[in-house]
């Protein structure tokens, strides 16, 4: 090979190297810039948390609802690809109750912090008194706050202001066994009407007494439970049958008052009398769901959920509402719904708002309420047929009433509650003692709960 060939090949191969070397440079770079444009688009990207309990939910509007999460999910994926003010990416968590604690509060001022809450007001109530709910008058219009009853909002506010947002209703009264008291000769206080009835304590009174002497003694005439706080709030609205209000216009407990001793006098006096299950205080609220499903209880709780398992069984049951002065009865009514948290990002914010605005405005999702009790007025008129089994509660609603108070410290007002009721079963403590410690100790977990409470600004 001559020189002159040698050196036209030598200039080739440069060429070839630099041409490959610009190649792979030029795709790095590529590489590069498109890794850069990926990271870019997340950075636009809104990612919003929503989280649920695990909570059982039926809906005529979906067959396949059997839960909030599934709800939620379907909801999000909606809202995502309908939303044009920002690119939204939701992520619906469910975790178990028993988590709340680690999944609320636990993950404040973290990337998993909640945006978006949807459970039971229970302890949504609670979280208002951190600083980080923020009200929502802002984004509900005249034709939703006129959709819904008057009575839920007062329940969903705090100082005039709306933190929670009604979605679902949930109705405790309680239920009897109507075999049990034809068994008895209790026949004139049964009724064949799909109602909620109303006794007197007059009539409480005959119908307990009447059932304690004429059952066997392996069963009872009617619910009592002290071993742990599920169910407190029946055993709170049987201590309102005398006249007490139990909370005072400022949200303490107020029972060490004439009508909230006689209350719990009341409840002392039924258990010596052997119209609650032995040992009362060492059983809990599913204990007597057992006894009543074993006919071994006349009288129960009862609600939407409850009455759609009770309907599947045999026992012929009647519903009528805790015992009241007045005779007219109450009714313990839950509410789910949601609330917006304020984790310090105003976009963020704006979109999860938007998207409970958008659950409230849009018709296909209120619908979706419609298998409980709905809390808007027009979705309980358009599902009026399918819901003709829950119309009782919806005609019983003017019996309700706010169980918690809207009080900061609900969860450990409830935690000094029930050994308050372990006491009261054990029958070594007065009446008046009693009233009076239950008073203190609610009020003792109410006022550190004021003391840590911070409303958003």
């Amino acid at each position: 090979m001559n020189k002159k060939v040698i050196i036209i090949l030598s200039i080739i191969i440069v060429l070839i190297i630099a041409l490959g070397g610009y190649f792979l440079l030029n795709s790095k770079t590529s590489e590069k810039n498109k890794k850069v444009e990926t990271s870019k688009q997340s950075d636009d990207e809104i990612i919003l948390n929503i989280k649920t309990p695990i909570l059982q939910m039926t809906s005529y509007a979906d067959e396949e609802i059997n839960d909030t999460y599934t709800f939620l999910k379907k909801a999000a994926s909606d809202f995502e690809k309908e939303y044009k003010d920002a690119n939204v990416k939701i992520k619906v968590t469910q975790f178990e109750k028993e988590d709340e604690n680690d999944e609320i509060i636990g993950c404040f001022d973290t990337k998993e912090a909640t945006d978006v809450l949807y459970e039971e007001y229970f302890n949504m109530s609670t979280y208002i008194h951190t600083g980080k709910v923020v009200p929502l008058d802002d984004i509900i219009t005249d034709e939703m706050r006129n959709d819904i009853d008057d009575n839920y909002w007062e329940i969903s506010q705090l100082n005039d202001k709306t933190y929670m947002m009604p979605f679902l209703g949930m109705q405790n009264t309680l239920c009897y066994n109507k075999d049990l008291f034809k068994q008895v000769g209790l026949e004139k206080y049964i009724t064949d009407k799909d109602v909620i009835q109303n006794w007197s304590l007059q009539d409480f009174e005959i119908i307990l007494s009447t059932l304690q002497k004429k059952l066997p003694k392996n069963v009872y005439p009617m619910l009592m439970y002290g071993k742990n706080e599920m169910g407190d709030t029946h055993v709170i609205t049987l201590l309102r049958s005398r006249g007490s209000t139990f909370f005072d216009e400022n949200g303490r407990i107020k029972l060490n008052t004439p009508e909230g001793i006689q209350a719990v006098q009341w409840l002392m006096d039924c258990d010596k009398k052997g119209y609650f299950p032995a040992n009362a205080e060492n059983i809990e609220i599913d204990d007597c769901y057992n006894l009543f499903m074993n006919g071994q209880l006349a009288i129960y709780i009862n609600n939407a959920v409850l009455d759609a398992s009770l309907r599947k069984t045999n026992i012929n049951y009647g519903h009528v509402n805790f015992p009241s002065i007045d005779g007219k009865g109450f009714n313990t009514t839950f509410l789910n719904g949601f609330e917006v948290f304020d984790n310090g990002d105003e976009e963020k914010l704006k979109v999860a708002k938007d998207f409970v605005k958008y659950i409230y405005e849009n018709e296909k999702w209120r619908d979706y309420s419609a298998g409980a009790i709905p809390c808007s007025n027009s979705v309980a008129i358009k599902f009026a047929e399918q819901l003709k089994d829950k119309q009782k509660y919806i005609d019983n609603l003017d019996s309700g009433w706010n169980f918690t108070g809207n009080n900061p410290n609900w969860r450990n007002v409830r935690a000094v509650f029930y050994p308050n009721i372990q006491e009261l079963l054990y029958g070594e403590k007065s009446a008046e003692e009693l009233a009076k410690q239950i008073e203190d100790t609610c009020n003792s977990a109410i006022e550190k709960g004021y003391e840590n409470s911070k409303l958003h600004d």
